[in-house]
């Protein structure tokens, strides 16, 4: 018993001491869904429950366990957390949920994550319980870690443990697993505090409204978008979506950085988006945004303006479905 970190040479329960370990950045992703009725999610998705602002309850709920996760959990240890995000996804019966958590310190923010998702689920049952008392917290489980001396770990029987899990949307062909996304915004304004984000929260509703659990928007300053890219790509998401630093300004880096983690290009796809911006304006020629794939995950450049990012969601719009069923093996060629 003694080789459990969690027990002394006795056998008795510690809170491990992790004065030695080197501090480090951490990342923990973590996901659950509420299983319920077709009624319950169109009435949330339409913000007319008897109790109003589920979503808006949950996510501070989610935030809020996070923080005191420490108070919760004996073992744990009190954290300062850099952020936590808590998004949600829906299928025709299902809320799923999303939890990151990020720290930089000597242990992990795993249980962190999952603390959000779960406090996030019970409150979204609370929320629901008039309309479904029946509603059933299904699933809540790590699904990427970052950090330490283990590295990076996504869980590799995700989209198995997510067929038996959530019920798979008629419309859409892929498994709900397949259906998340991540926002990252390149902007070194955005980043500072000195100006406001008017394109990540765009793409993040645009996701949400066609089926999508979407992380982010992810904040980057233009000289760290490498590692915005890094942090985006934590547990293989099918799709990831930036936005800024594809122009010719000196400190636009977004299509190199881009570049650099892609497998293979999909030009036609960038080619599309440029096409919608010059039916605006002639400045779209100017955007040098690539897609392609990084591994199983398709990645887009979409420009820094509220303009372009509409445009180049409108190109995205008719085969974003198709592309994503080709990446996982299906989708007709006919």
């Amino acid at each position: 018993m003694s080789e459990l970190s969690h027990l002394d040479d006795q056998g008795r329960a510690r809170m491990v001491d992790v004065s030695t370990k080197s501090d480090t950045h951490r990342i923990a992703v973590a996901a659950g869904e509420l299983a319920t009725t077709a009624e319950v999610i169109a009435l949330v998705r339409a913000d007319d429950m008897p109790k109003a602002d589920v979503l808006a309850t949950a996510r501070i709920a989610g935030i809020g366990a996070a923080k005191r996760t420490w108070e919760l959990i004996p073992l744990c240890h009190q954290l300062a957390l850099s952020t936590v995000k808590v998004t949600f996804g829906f299928t025709d019966t299902t809320i799923t949920i999303e939890a990151v958590a990020k720290t930089t310190g000597p242990t992990g923010v795993e249980m962190e994550a999952l603390t959000a998702v779960a406090v996030a689920g019970l409150t979204l049952h609370d929320m629901v319980k008039a309309v479904d008392p029946a509603a059933v917290l299904n699933g809540v489980r790590l699904v990427s870690k970052e950090g330490g001396k283990r590295g990076r770990w996504f869980r590799a029987d995700a989209p198995e443990q997510a067929d038996t899990s959530i019920p798979e949307p008629t419309s859409i062909p892929e498994p709900p697993a397949a259906r998340s996304a991540v926002v990252v915004v390149s902007s070194t304004g955005v980043a500072a505090g000195t100006r406001d984000d008017k394109t990540g929260p765009t793409i993040e509703r645009w996701l949400t409204e066609r089926g999508f659990s979407v992380r982010g928007p992810l904040i980057y300053a233009d000289a760290r978008i490498s590692s915005g890219l890094a942090d985006a790509l934590t547990g293989s998401p099918a799709l990831v979506i930036t936005t800024g630093g594809t122009g010719a300004s000196p400190t636009d880096g977004t299509p190199e950085a881009t570049l650099a983690v892609l497998d293979r290009e999909l030009p036609g796809v960038a080619d599309s988006i440029r096409r919608h911006g010059l039916d605006v304006t002639p400045h779209a020629v100017l955007s040098r945004g690539v897609a392609g794939l990084a591994g199983t995950t398709v990645v887009v450049n979409l420009p820094g303006s509220p303009r372009g990012v509409k445009d180049g969601l409108a190109a995205l719009d008719p085969i974003l479905d198709h592309l994503l069923a080709q990446v996982s093996g299906g989708g007709a060629h006919e």
